[in-house]
């Protein structure tokens, strides 16, 4: 069995918690050594645990949370919002 991106990253915290069956995680384990892509997101996800997991708090530079709201409203503002897909289970 070969894994693509979107199976590694469906496992990412299994894989990070060693919860994963044996033979999965040389899958992706095999994976990640070939893909720098799901490398990096693999660090992304272990460095969000770690500062997630600190308890010390840090104060955001003056103006940061207005900066921030604007550079997303101009973001969306440049391109016409998607409507989402149809979900083809009906029920």
């Amino acid at each position: 069995m070969v894994l693509d991106c979107a199976h590694v990253w469906e496992q990412i915290s299994e894989y990070l918690d060693d919860t994963l069956d044996a033979a999965v995680r040389e899958e992706v384990q095999r994976h990640l050594e070939s893909c720098e892509i799901c490398s990096a997101v693999l660090d992304s996800v272990h460095n969000i645990l770690i500062l997630t997991a600190d308890d010390r708090v840090f104060q955001l530079p003056v103006g940061y949370s207005a900066r921030l709201h604007a550079r997303i409203d101009d973001f969306l503002n440049q391109r016409p919002l998607e409507p989402p897909p149809e979900s083809s289970n009906s029920g």
